[in-house]
């Protein structure tokens, strides 16, 4: 087995094969999730430092983040807006849920979510995804593709099409803007965002493996 197939095998074990195992064993792996994802971008963690071609200064630096700044917190913006107003129009027994029901929980949400899931997920699906991957996969526009599908795919073990969907357009959004600012940081702030807002709003439930 030369490089090129030692790679997409790698990567079909751990972005197609591993999410369909998480799938089918979802019963049992309510929570053990967030270790699952922990273990797993420690791995990818070692792999990459262990690379002399990766760039560790990605992991800390903002990179170009003068390049996305504008779009992302516009887009934000304006997602925000517009899901907010959807979705209390037609689900508003459930409108900001979490904040109403339980402050204290949502405020221990703040805190622990982009540490314990936003920050495994970017390391593994973009980080990770676009350096270990950049030689099967040269086309950058490509990488972006994939790496949204295969982080839609990681969302099935919550059996809900509503995640998956989020995954997808979420996973769009993050790996253009690690693309274009090569930085892990930005795109934990981006995904934090978004991610903190979906469970603000009200749709915990469908992102949520005590649910399944």
């Amino acid at each position: 087995m030369n490089a090129n197939q030692y790679r997409w095998f790698e990567f079909i074990f751990i972005f197609v094969f591993l999410p369909l195992i998480g799938f089918s064993l979802r019963a049992y792996l309510a929570n053990w999730l967030i270790p699952a994802l922990i273990i797993l971008m420690s791995v990818c963690g070692m792999l990459l430092l262990g690379d002399p071609h990766f760039k560790r200064f990605r992991l800390t630096s903002l990179g170009q983040f003068s390049a996305v700044k504008r779009r992302l917190f516009s887009f934000f913006f304006l997602g925000a807006l517009f899901s907010g107003v959807f979705y209390g129009i037609i689900n508003q027994e459930n409108w900001f849920v979490l904040p109403r029901a339980s402050l204290q929980d949502w405020l221990i949400l703040l805190m622990l979510y982009p540490v314990l899931s936003v920050l495994p997920q970017e390391l593994i699906f973009r980080t990770y995804f676009f350096h270990r991957y950049k030689r099967i996969m040269p086309n950058k526009s490509l990488r972006i593709l994939i790496s949204a599908t295969v982080f839609a795919l990681a969302h099935i073990v919550y059996a809900n099409w509503v995640a998956v969907t989020l995954a997808f357009i979420g996973g769009l959004l993050f790996s253009y803007t690690y693309a274009q600012s090569r930085s892990t940081f930005v795109c934990v702030i981006e995904h934090s965002l978004w991610g903190l807002w979906m469970f603000t709003l009200g749709l915990g439930d469908y992102l949520d493996a005590g649910a399944i």
